[in-house]
């Protein structure tokens, strides 16, 4: 058996050279079929929407920009179990952590945090794993339609703890609706 005939995937094709018809060579027979697709999209409907008058509603699966979450006391949900950046498949997520002292037990819930919790942006997919992970729903995609701002400067893509982290006004109004419900 000689190496030309081996076909792993068994959909080899055996490709001849053969000469060209009068027509073919013409390319007539290609450009009316190229007519006939283009006349042919003339009478399908467009699918353009007018932008500032008509908004395209989002998907219900949409996953926006990442948010680190409060509880109803203000304190940090992260106890910087690593589980969030070993599930993301990009390693876009870098953790630290760290022992809570004594001062600080109204910031964090419980004895080990996130000293520096890092995303890089560059290198998200926005796969959602990291959410999943997340033993203590530290973690959670928004859905906000603001995802990256635009830069030039690639630190500015990686997002830390103070671009991350719940402001403590929307985590009491989210305490606030959890206890009217």
């Amino acid at each position: 058996m000689s190496i030309e005939s081996i076909s792993l995937s068994g959909r080899k094709k055996i490709v001849s050279n053969k000469e060209m018809t009068f027509w073919e060579r013409m390319y007539l027979v290609a450009i009316v079929k190229g007519l006939f697709i283009t006349i042919k999209h003339l009478f399908t409907r467009k699918v353009t929407i007018q932008y500032p008058e008509q908004v395209r509603e989002m998907s219900p699966v949409y996953r926006g920009q990442h948010m680190l979450k409060r509880d109803e006391e203000g304190r940090e949900n992260c106890t910087a179990c690593g589980l969030c950046a070993l599930s993301c498949p990009a390693e876009a997520i870098t953790m630290k952590a760290a022992e809570r002292r004594q001062d600080e037990k109204h910031l964090y819930r419980e004895e080990k945090y996130a000293s520096i919790y890092e995303i890089n942006m560059l290198r998200c997919i926005f796969c959602g794993l990291c959410e999943e992970a997340c033993p203590k729903d530290a973690i959670y995609l928004t859905t906000s339609k603001v995802l990256v701002p635009s830069s030039y400067e690639r630190e500015d893509f990686i997002f830390g703890k103070d671009k991350l982290v719940m402001p403590l006004e929307m985590a009491m109004k989210n305490a606030q609706l959890k206890n009217a419900n």
